[in-house]
Formats: structure tokens, C-alpha cells, sequence
């Protein structure tokens, strides 16, 4: 059962005797204290968090514990002495969320100990534990950080890859069959691009900064691993930029037709409303009721009007064909 009172929401083993090992009461501060490299994630928002940090590593810079806690983070990363301080974002699918809502994970990393955080669950973190129960996670802080940045990749990328068809679905649908409810189909797909590339960019930047700092824990293996997440993300943010101007176009061209469409019913109307006006103005005319109208008392004279009326509008579209309106 999960104690409400501590900020702990799991913890392992990576290296040791108690390698695979899932941590909790005294065997945490053990293992962090420990030559052996172990890894504990918190929850950032529990009360109880700012003090666990304060008393497992009291050594830490001031401003470390402050960014570990924020409430509001961008993807980063740098070293801080020994260690590293970095906030990845992964994407949000927890129920009621919007994935491109992402989840900032907050990360110290040093070569003995791991601390991670986070204000939700975050799936890359569950895959990471469960790697390690089933002996096939990171053996240390730099392979830990490689693990995470190709897991988060991993789920980034299908939301990608189907937002990505769906792009070239609305593209057939706005060439073929241009509808208004198209319109607001792109409006939220931009927006979900917009979204999960104002987090994924950053993102870049930080892997880069990891990849390029001189980190004493990160082996050159480690480097390539986060070299190719990185390769991968610049992938991801590319088809990103590539969506978001494929659908800015989209709308203009879906507005541009949908534009065209309304002016062509309302130049068919004004064409309509043309021919129709005399023909009401003439039998508006014949209709009053008063005394003197010419053919009143002639039985043909109902066709003889019709005749006019017909000679009427052969003559309007005559003149609207000379006139190159039709």
C-alpha cells in the first residue's frame, strides 16, 4: 500500500546486490547513500517533497532544489558540479488530458543516484521501471538518461506519425470535398502541432546540451545513445514544422474554395434576381385593379402577356450573354 505521507512513488536498484530491486523505507536512504547507483521518483507537488530532498541530499545548490519543484518548467539541462539538472517533457496520457499537454520530468542525475519528479505519470518512467524488474534496465546515470530521452521519442512518435496521415487524409478531403466542418478539424490539429512543438524544440536543445556537456558519469556509449534521441527528435520536430505549414495551407485553400463556392450561388442568384425583376415589375403592373386596362376584355390576352414576358427574357439573356456575365 503507498504511504500518503511520503513523496516516494517508487524507487530501484541499478546496480548492487539489490540490482532489479524495487526500494522503499529505510533501503532507500540506504542506496542513495551507497556506492551503488539507485534511482527514486518523486512527486514534485506533495508537500512532504522539498523536505525529503533537504534531508536525503543536503548538498545540494540552492537553486537545484527550486527548479526541481517549480511549478512551471521548460525543457532544459546542465550541469551543476557533479551532477546534472534537466527537465525532459513527455507526452500527458493520463485520463481527461490532451497528450500535447505534455508532462514535465524533472531530473537530478549524478554518478550514484537518480531522483526524478513529476506532477503526473509519466508511461516512459513505468517502462523504465519495469525494464528494471525484468533485468534489462540502465546499469548507470548516463545509460538512465539515454534510456528515458529514447523512450519518450518512442511514445512521441506514433502521435506524430498519425497526426501526420491524418494531415494527408484532410489534404485529399479539402482538394476533394471541401466542407465547413473541415475547418475546425485543422484548427485543432494546427493547434495540437503548435502545441507539441512548443515543448519538443526545447526538448532538442536539452539532449543536445546532455550529448555535448563534459558529464563524468556518461560513458561514449551513452553520448550515441543520446545523439541518435536527439537525431530522432530533430526528426519528429521537422515532420512537426512540416504539418504545421501543410495545415496553415490547408485552411487557406479550404477558406479560398469555400469563398469561391459562396460567390458563385450568390452570382447565380444576382443572375436570377436580374431576369426575375422586370418580369415582377411587368405583372405588378398588369395586377392593379383599376379600371382601363388594356386587353381586360380580350380572351388571348393572358397568352399575348406570356409571349411578351418570353420575348422579355430572350432579350435579358441576350444581353447578359453580350455583356459576358453567362
Amino acid at each position: 500500500m503507498t504511504d500518503r505521507t511520503s513523496p516516494v512513488l517508487f524507487a530501484y536498484a541499478l546496480t548492487g546486490p539489490d540490482a532489479g530491486q524495487k526500494l522503499d523505507g529505510t533501503d532507500i536512504a540506504r542506496v542513495l547513500r551507497d556506492t551503488t547507483v539507485g534511482w527514486v521518483h518523486l512527486q514534485a507537488d506533495h508537500p512532504a517533497t522539498p523536505g525529503w530532498i533537504a534531508e536525503q541530499m543536503p548538498y545540494l545548490d540552492d537553486t537545484v532544489p527550486q527548479a526541481l519543484t517549480a511549478p512551471a518548467t521548460r525543457a532544459r539541462a546542465s550541469r551543476v558540479g557533479a551532477g546534472v539538472l534537466a527537465v525532459l517533457r513527455g507526452l500527458n496520457f493520463n485520463d481527461g488530458k490532451d497528450p500535447e499537454d505534455m508532462v514535465a520530468i524533472r531530473i537530478w542525475a549524478e554518478a550514484e543516484r537518480i531522483v526524478t519528479l513529476s506532477r503526473q505519470r509519466v508511461r516512459a518512467l513505468e517502462d523504465i521501471a519495469e525494464a528494471i524488474s525484468d533485468g534489462q534496465g540502465p546499469h548507470g546515470a548516463g545509460a538512465f538518461l539515454a534510456l528515458l530521452a529514447e523512450r519518450l521519442n518512442a511514445r512521441m512518435e506514433p502521435l506524430i506519425a498519425d497526426l501526420d496521415t491524418e494531415t494527408d487524409a484532410l489534404e485529399a478531403q479539402v482538394i476533394g470535398q471541401p466542407d465547413q466542418e473541415l475547418r475546425h478539424r485543422i484548427v485543432a490539429m494546427r493547434l495540437q502541432v503548435i502545441e507539441l512543438r512548443r515543448h519538443a524544440a526545447p526538448q532538442r536543445e536539452a539532449l543536445l546540451r546532455l550529448e555535448g556537456e563534459d558529464i563524468p558519469f556518461t560513458r561514449a556509449q551513452d553520448r550515441r545513445h543520446l545523439r541518435e534521441a536527439r537525431d530522432k527528435l530533430t526528426r519528429l520536430v521537422e515532420n512537426l514544422d512540416e504539418m504545421r505549414d501543410s495545415l496553415a495551407v490547408l485552411r487557406e485553400e479550404l477558406s479560398g474554395q469555400l469563398s469561391d463556392r459562396l460567390n458563385r450561388h450568390m452570382y447565380i442568384l444576382s443572375i436570377l434576381s436580374a431576369i426575375f425583376l422586370p418580369l415582377g415589375f411587368l405583372t405588378g403592373l398588369l395586377g392593379i385593379n383599376v379600371g382601363g386596362m388594356p386587353g381586360a376584355e380580350n380572351p388571348h390576352a393572358f397568352w399575348y402577356v406570356c409571349g411578351g414576358l418570353a420575348v422579355v427574357v430572350l432579350l435579358q439573356l441576350w444581353i447578359l450573354r453580350r455583356a459576358r456575365w453567362l
